[in-house]
């Protein structure tokens, strides 16, 4: 995988938004894909829109996103639908891993804060 193709499916810092905003058409149209393709994504689990109350996919940005790394997945990298499962999930797990990590790393310095004096001022005799 080059570097460019990564850095399109790396897994964003910035938090999108999960409100639903864009029905099928519309989120087909900006992804250039045919509906069926969104209607598929949802079949195999790939993504989950929300339902309005009448039964309407609504994607959200954050949807809409998974969507983009699907597409990068699969238009750009070759990848099936059952790899494109996996790299996601195990993209999932690595973000969850790295947030333990930075709380982890986190706890551990208020941990050596606690436990260690405070630095001594230098003697000035």
């Amino acid at each position: 995988m080059d570097r460019e193709a990564r850095e399109r499916i790396r897994v964003r810092v910035e938090q999108h938004s999960t409100e639903p905003l864009y029905i099928i058409s519309v989120a087909a149209r900006m992804l250039d894909v045919h509906a069926q393709t969104l209607r598929t994504y949802e079949r195999e689990g790939l993504v989950r829109p929300a339902r309005s109350r009448g039964g309407v996919r609504m994607y959200s940005d954050h949807d809409m996103e998974r969507l983009r790394r699907i597409r990068t997945l699969v238009d750009e990298l070759g990848c099936n639908l059952a790899g494109v499962d996996v790299i996601l999930n195990l993209m999932e797990r690595m973000q969850g891993m790295q947030a333990e990590i930075a709380r982890l790393r986190d706890e551990l310095q208020r941990e050596r804060d606690r436990h260690l004096p405070a630095p001594r001022a230098p003697r000035t005799d």
